[in-house]
């Protein structure tokens, strides 16, 4: 068994501060929210270089419109999918509690959801072509996915099933002090660094528009599925479905929905694009 390190989930604690006969504070910043937006902070630099590399219509300010399209769809539909998927009858009960975002509770599939309609409306907007905008975009989301779970494991949360590896660790949030899978680190690894390399070589190779979507969607999907029989399920929900957890469940229609995309991608004639002709979403 390896020992969980002495991680502090906040990274900086500023102390109240008076103003004007006014105390503000005490205000903490976590790493999980520095995870976020350094998530953000790559998704940005790649695209902006993407968005020069391809030629496409997007000045800078358009690339941060963008970006920040997508920041808000995270957000929504992290959110909101987490209600929806998740603790639906509790939110239903006390419905402030959905705004209530500092108390936890996002959605990786729901954030899924909320990007792919936030950025469907910026291209309809813009006259982007959907396809290739999410193309230039889907191959930083892995390294955004690693972050976001190293957040999680400085957190000391979502952490795996009880298990006698000689790598189990102790968390120090779980009330039964068992050895368990640090998933949160699989997650990072597969899901993250993994999957990033595999986008990122593929992209290089210039497949046709929609692949690289069609291959993030296939490969999350399938990381995802088989790492939540060691990912301990959430304890108010269980399995959902026999053997299998929400996030099983959520993940299968991302497998199917990527061998689709692949499938069609390559099948389209090379002359052609459907979203060139009218960026519909």
């Amino acid at each position: 068994m390896i020992s969980y390190p002495p991680l502090n989930p906040v990274a900086l604690s500023l102390g109240p501060v008076t103003l004007g006969g006014r105390t503000f504070g005490p205000l903490s910043i976590h790493w999980y929210g520095i995870m976020y937006g350094l998530a953000f902070l790559i998704t940005h630099a790649m695209v902006k270089s993407q968005v020069k590399r391809r030629g496409l219509p997007l000045d800078d300010t358009g690339v941060a419109d963008f970006i920040m399209a997508l920041i808000m769809g995270v957000i929504l539909g992290g959110r909101i999918g987490y209600v929806l998927f998740y603790n639906f009858r509790e939110y239903l009960a006390h419905p402030l509690e959905i705004l209530a975002v500092w108390h936890g509770g996002m959605s990786f599939h729901g954030g899924l959801i909320g990007t792919l309609v936030a950025g469907a409306w910026f291209c309809r907007k813009n006259k982007l072509s959907l396809l290739e905008m999410t193309d230039v975009t889907v191959v930083s989301v892995p390294l955004g996915l690693a972050l976001g779970r190293l957040g999680n494991f400085i957190n000391a949360e979502l952490w795996g099933r009880p298990t006698s590896v000689p790598w189990a660790m102790i968390f120090p949030t779980d009330p039964l002090g068992v050895p368990r899978h640090p998933s949160q680190l699989y997650e990072a690894g597969l899901e993250g660094l993994f999957l990033f390399a595999v986008l990122f070589g593929l992209s290089k190779l210039q497949p046709p528009k929609g692949s690289l979507l069609g291959t993030f969607l296939l490969g999350y999907g399938l990381i995802r599925f088989a790492l939540e029989f060691v990912r301990n399920p959430d304890a108010h929900l269980g399995t959902v479905l026999g053997p299998f957890s929400m996030g099983q469940l959520l993940s299968t229609p991302m497998v199917l929905g990527g061998l689709a995309l692949i499938v069609l991608a390559f099948r389209r004639p090379a002359t052609t694009s459907l979203d060139e002709k009218a960026s519909v979403p």
